[in-house]
């Protein structure tokens, strides 16, 4: 059996165990359907909400960032964690203990305002609309590559088996999931992650690897920003200072956007105390930390690994992997000097280099 054949065998598992988790959790009353019923346990909401949290631009898009972006991609790590920090210890907590199930519903009752319960609607739409349209962008290029099917027909599949477990267990239902979503999430990013630390720096955990030798001496960071000087680059690990600033305002941004998640806060509902709500958030942070920590870990052996594939290779006899990333459009081959060779790879979109 070929690797494809692999591809479409677990995904379809894990989307059948999905639909069963909804079907054997269905919600029985409109406090289930809204809230799980509010009963449960704060380890396995850490796990749901962690889920929740470890979205595809968790899970996908941060680990690229960083591996493109080097030392400025840490905006993110430290944006979203941060987010996550700010809403578990000075949101959620207050949200639950004062009643209310909504931001829009705890300003207006806060503030005795319908008008600022209407800003605070308006703002959570907007928010939840532009996450929405984030979230559906990675599944459709998940699906687009590993399913091998168009992009629109991944945001298709995606939307539709949350469509059936959402609309089977309600809250009930998408808590179960999600804790084996976060099952399911945490295996697939951290056990490539082991195997490649250990092929490249012989430490079978990533985040001692990320910081050991590669098998000829080598720091793997200083083996890295030598292959991107060599390259005509800056140093992977280059600060730019001038762009302190913007940094500064960017974190700040993703963590008070962050925070305000409509999706995430009310994850602290649905267990049976305000203790147990702060309880939980802590088990959440954790959960989180394993594959936030893991995350900067990938994004180096990524792109040390794409260099030393791809760099001065013939087109012809590059692996099926960076064939089947060009169908999705992010990567395109770019023969500069007209030899045959790659010397870049190149966002095919905005056609900007990217090693």
């Amino acid at each position: 059996m070929d690797s494809q054949i692999w591809t479409y065998v677990i995904v379809g598992v894990t989307f059948v165990l999905y639909i069963i988790i909804a079907g054997l959790s269905k919600a029985g009353s409109t406090k289930e359907f809204y809230v799980a019923g509010g009963g449960v346990h704060p380890i396995a909401n850490g796990m749901a909400t962690a889920a929740d949290w470890m979205s595809a631009a968790s899970f996908l898009s941060m680990a690229g960032l960083i591996s493109f972006m080097g030392y400025g991609g840490s905006q993110y790590l430290l944006g979203w964690t941060g987010g996550y920090v700010l809403l578990a210890l000075m949101l959620a907590p207050y949200l639950r203990k004062f009643g209310k199930f909504t931001v829009p519903d705890f300003i207006g009752e806060r503030y005795y305002s319908k008008n600022a319960r209407l800003v605070a609607l308006i703002c959570a739409l907007f928010v939840s609309f532009t996450y929405v349209v984030g979230q559906m962008k990675g599944v459709g290029v998940a699906f687009a590559r590993f399913l091998d099917v168009s992009f629109e027909s991944g945001v298709l599949i995606g939307i539709g088996i949350v469509f059936i477990y959402a609309v089977l267990g309600g809250m009930k239902g998408i808590t179960n999931t999600q804790i084996a979503q976060y099952c399911v999430i945490i295996f697939a990013f951290t056990v490539p992650a082991v195997f490649i630390s250990l092929q490249m720096t012989g430490n079978p955990i990533p985040q001692l690897g990320f910081g050991g030798k590669t098998a000829d001496g080598t720091y793997l960071l200083e083996k890295l920003n030598q292959l991107s000087v060599d390259l005509g680059f800056d140093e992977y690990t280059k600060v730019d200072k001038g762009n302190t600033v913007n940094m500064f305002f960017i974190t700040a941004a993703l963590m008070f956007g962050t925070a305000g998640l409509p999706h995430v806060i009310v994850r602290f509902f649905t267990v049976p105390r305000v203790k147990d709500a702060r309880i939980s958030a802590g088990w959440a942070l954790l959960f989180i930390a394993l594959l936030y920590t893991t995350a900067p870990t990938v994004a180096v052996f990524a792109r040390t690994n794409l260099i030393n594939t791809l760099s001065e290779r013939e087109y012809v006899d590059v692996p099926q992997w960076f064939t089947n990333w060009e169908n999705t459009g992010l990567l395109a081959f770019d023969d500069k000097n007209n030899d045959g060779k790659i010397q870049y790879l190149a966002d095919a979109e905005k056609n900007e280099l990217i090693s």
